[in-house]
This record gives C-alpha cells, structure tokens and sequence, in this order.
C-alpha cells in the first residue's frame, strides 16, 4: 500500500535498462534514498520498464511499461509532495497526473532530448520547472540556445559520476597500440565520431602501420560502419566487436591505449569516465561536453571532427608510448578519483536538491 504522503517522488525513465540515464539514475535514487535523507519519505515511478513492482530504497515505486499505466500510477501517487524530480524531459507529460502543485519541480537536462524543440503542451510544461539541473553546462547551454526565454532560470550544473570497482594500479595496455570506442552504433546517434575515425584511420597507419580501432557496441549503424571500413581497405585494422558483456568490456578497457569519442552532440559521456578511471586518456571533440569532462590536454586530447588531420594527429599522440602518455595516463586517473566517483556525484546531488528545499 502506498504511503498517505512523500517528500520526493522520483519520475524516471526505465531503471532496469542498461544506459547512461539509467546507470545514473540509479546511482542518484539510492542518494536521495540514503538515510538519514533530508527529504522524508521518498517514492518513485519508473515508465519503460515491465509493469511490474519492484521494492527499492523507495517507501513507494511502481514500474510501468506504457503510457496509460504510467498515467494510472501517476494519479495514484503519494501526495503532498514537496520535491519533484524528472530525470528526463520526456516524462515532464506526467505533471498533470500528479494533482500536486505545492511541490517543487527539478527536471534533469540529460542531453540531446533538452535542445531538441518539444510541442507547445511540452514547452508549457517547463514552467512548472523550478530548478533546472544539467549533467554539462554543455548542455545548458544548448538548452537555452533552443529556449532563450529560461536563460535567467534557476540552474546548477551536477557533472555525473560511477562506482569505482577499480582500486588496483593502473594497468599497462598491451603492446599493439589500440584506440577503443565504445556505444551503440544506431542511426539516430550517427554522431560520436565513428565515421570520422574511420575516414582518419588511413592517416593514423601512415604513422602508425600496426595501429588498431576497435569499435564496441551494435545496432542498425554497424552494417554502414562496416562498409566504410571495408571500401577503405580497413578490415585488418578497424575491428567490430558487436555487443559485449561487462566482463569483456573491462578487458578491452585495459588493453586499449585510449577511449576515442570524438562525439559532436554527447551530454557527458560515461564512457570518458570508464576510460579513466583505468588511467586511459580520452580523445573527445571540441564540439560538445567531452571536452567539459576530459579537460585536455589535461587527460586526452581534442580535435576538430571535421578536420581528418588533427583527429589523426591527436589519435597517433595518445597511441604513442612515452613520457607523454604516462602523464594523460596519470591525470586521467587523478581526474577521475577527485571527481567523478559515484560518491562525489551523489554529494553534488543531495547539495543540489537540498538547496532547492531551502529557496
């Protein structure tokens, strides 16, 4: 039975899915669960999942699967409430069915879904926003480009974070020098780079004839990947491993001598964070919000996606054992342990929530 009341009520996405929205939000639910949590009994509705309950630190949650159940739960849901979070622009179509206008709404700017122009019902619903929270000030920035109106809205930028199950000395990749990329390879994300790399590639083995890219992850893109690959006579250096599971994901990790992600539309990118969190430099664009996280040259190196050269210029650098190497190996690593641990994303999380009970 549903709790009389809640202090927060969580409205997330699928939490059971595996992606970057999801592992974040499951990390940032067990914060704002965590006792002693200061915003009382919490409650959550999850839509994309089975239809099914599930118990959590939640004192009230539902998993839906379509939209009428998500409406049905949403009416059902504990109320007063005093916080609202929406961890995706998508589900701010659940506010109606809450019958709760006391509470206060923080919506999360995950990415590319917050600069992307919604219908006007949509757009009239970011009124009821009364804090923004962006992943980036990347993103922020891209939102208010598309909604200038919010540009003098309350707004605090929360940089995510991820377990660390990695204490152990950073590892030495293997010999063969390998640059690693890793995500779905779906037509409608036709923007990480992979195409960029693989046009590059030829220009990285001028330098680097035993260089290899490894390419990690499937979907509808693979089959055109493949074929530029192929047609650029690519298919002993460029390598398609499809799906992998954890444990295969971690091995390559190590062995790869650098993540490359030279992405022109990424919000954040939890895989910068899984790179160097082993000590590997990142190779990100100058375009989007891997340039935020990385911070060349400081832990990798940035280039312009449209410019072939620089992009196998900068691959061939982070390819090359050295001195050099050794310190973006080292800053990565730092940089991750100073602020991209789960623990100091849930702090910036609580501290960012608490102040919107406070104002």
């Amino acid at each position: 039975m549903a709790p009389r009341e809640a202090g927060v009520l969580g409205l997330f996405p699928g939490c059971v899915a595996t992606g970057g929205i999801q592992a974040s939000g499951r990390i940032a639910w067990d914060a704002i669960c965590a006792p002693p949590t200061p915003f009382g009994p919490a409650a959550r509705l999850c839509y994309g999942d089975a239809g099914l309950y599930r118990r959590s630190g939640s004192d009230w949650e539902v998993h839906t699967k379509t939209r009428l159940q998500a409406v049905l739960a949403a009416l059902r849901a504990p109320r007063p409430l005093r916080l609202i979070v929406v961890w995706h622009m998508d589900l701010l179509r659940l506010l109606p069915f809450l019958r709760t206008a006391a509470a206060k709404v923080v919506l999360v700017l995950q990415g590319v879904e917050a600069w992307r122009r919604r219908p006007v019902a949509e757009r009239w619903l970011l009124r009821r926003v009364h804090t923004f929270l962006s992943i980036s000030d990347y993103t922020w920035r891209r939102f208010v480009h598309v909604y200038p109106n919010f540009t003098g809205a309350r707004h605090t930028t929360v940089h995510l974070g991820i377990e660390s199950s990695f204490d152990q000395p950073v590892s030495q990749p293997d010999s063969t020098p390998a640059a690693l990329m890793l995500g779905r390879l779906a037509r409608g994300e036709d923007y990480k780079g992979h195409r960029e790399m693989i046009e590059a590639w030829p220009l990285v083995q001028r330098k680097l004839p035993d260089a290899r890219l490894w390419i990690v992850g499937d979907g509808d893109l693979r089959p055109d990947l493949e074929q530029a690959a192929s047609s650029r006579g690519l298919n002993g250096s460029v390598e398609f491993f499809g799906f992998v599971s954890d444990q295969q994901k971690q091995q390559l990790l190590e062995r790869a001598r650098c993540m490359a992600i030279p992405s022109r539309g990424e919000g954040f990118g939890l895989v910068y964070l899984e790179a160097m969190r082993l000590g590997r430099p990142c190779l990100v664009s100058t375009a989007d919000a891997g340039f935020e996280v990385v911070e060349p040259p400081r832990s990798g190196l940035a280039a312009d996606l449209e410019n072939r050269e620089q992009l196998a210029q900068a691959t061939c650098r982070l390819l090359t054992d050295g001195a050099e190497w050794r310190r973006w190996s080292d800053c990565a690593r730092s940089r991750y342990e100073q602020r991209y641990t789960a623990k100091q994303y849930q702090t910036r999380l609580i501290s960012a929530l608490q102040s919107v009970l406070d104002s």
